[in-house]
């Protein structure tokens, strides 16, 4: 059984039209920046990763949970208690994690390689960003995360996913049917 959905042309262009690769491009290059500048510089810094790691990420946590007094606080109680139980007993791990995390985020996004998935593990961070207080440029990067990640079948064609993405595809749909 077959069902054909009609597209408007300009979610075409922007979503499957390879058209539309220079802009995604673009778009790429400055959120995988954003992204890897900052992982680099958590990655060198021994209080996110190393000697002292898990200190930097307390402070951070701290000024959360200072957040969420008033009638409308900047962090909801429940996302407190997430990061109180589950982030707080475990420094070290999420301080590692979410410097790691930047970087390959970053560098996926540079080269364009599993574009969806790095852009929606960037939007997951903007995300828990957001909840824990933090503004700065994270709804900017939350939103181009998201155009990322549905514009995924061609905002990696100038990149290594041009490559990858057949690839991957006859690997592991030519065995479908056998």
């Amino acid at each position: 059984m077959t069902h054909t959905t009609e597209q408007s042309s300009l979610s075409y262009l922007l979503t499957s039209d390879k058209k539309s690769a220079p802009l995604w491009f673009i778009i790429r290059m400055y959120v995988g920046y954003e992204w890897i500048t900052a992982g680099i510089e958590k990655v060198m810094n021994p209080a996110w990763l190393g000697s002292n790691a898990g200190a930097a990420l307390k402070g951070f946590i701290q000024g959360a949970l200072a957040k969420t007094a008033g009638a409308h606080p900047d962090v909801q109680m429940w996302y407190a208690g997430f990061l109180k139980s589950t982030v707080l007993p475990h420094l070290v791990t999420w301080s590692n994690a979410i410097a790691v995390g930047e970087v390959l985020v970053g560098l996926g996004l540079i080269v364009g390689l599993f574009t969806g998935i790095a852009a929606f593990f960037g939007f997951f961070m903007n995300l828990n960003f957001m909840l824990a207080g933090t503004v700065s440029i994270n709804p900017i990067l939350f939103l181009l995360a998201i155009a990322l990640v549905l514009a995924r079948r061609v905002a990696g064609y100038w990149g290594l996913d041009r490559y990858a993405r057949p690839y991957l595809h006859r690997k592991f749909h030519s065995h479908r049917f056998r």
